[in-house]
Formats: structure tokens, sequence, C-alpha cells
């Protein structure tokens, strides 16, 4: 059976090696919307080692998947040392914030409802 070729611009219904979707930029975040929909999210980042997102909340919960890299992520003031493959969720309405250790991806799944 013949593999089709991928497109990386066209996600649906074609299988992709999540890693590759998205490419390090020196001294940046880059991100990819991969699903957007009213009921919630799903973003692919990629973060430039010593960057970060300072601390903020959002309205609903998000739950991230490091694919690559680590990261430090603090939610409400508890720091938690994240490496490939793990995952946590940050609840709505808390503060949290992400450092990137070295290079890292991560997926963000927000739910809305």
């Amino acid at each position: 059976m013949k593999t089709p070729e991928k497109d990386p611009k066209n996600l649906t219904s074609n299988p992709h090696r999540m890693a590759e979707l998205l490419a390090y930029q020196e001294d940046a975040i880059v991100s990819r919307t991969l699903i957007k929909k009213s009921p919630g999210t799903v973003t692919l980042f990629a973060f430039a080692r010593g960057q970060e997102l300072s601390e903020h909340t959002a309205p609903f919960d998000a739950m991230i998947h490091l694919i690559e890299g680590k990261a430090n992520v603090t939610i409400s003031g508890n720091p938690f040392h994240l490496s490939a493959g793990d995952m946590i969720i940050m609840p709505a309405n808390e503060p949290h914030a992400l450092k990137a250790v070295e290079n890292f991806k991560m997926v963000l799944m927000m739910i809305r409802s």
C-alpha cells in the first residue's frame, strides 16, 4: 500500500510527526494552530532556549504536552520541571508561566466549554 505524500498544510486525514510541523527560531517562540473550533483549540509551540511566557491567567483549563526538550512550568507559585513526554493541566484562572530550559516543543490543548 502506497503511503500518501505528506502535505504540511493539510493536517486533516494525513499522518504527521508532530515535532516536524514546526521549526525552532533563534530567540523566539513560534506557534502553529492545528485545530481551532468554538469548543477549543490545539496549538503547537516551539520555544527557543531561554524564551518564556510570563505569568498570566486564562479563563479555561489548558493542558500542555511536551513532545521535545525541557521546560519549567509554574502554576500558582508551584514549580514543575517537565521533559519530553510529560503533560500537565493548568487550571482556569490560576496564574501560570513557562520557561524553556532548553529548546522545547509542546502541544497546548485549551477547552473552552
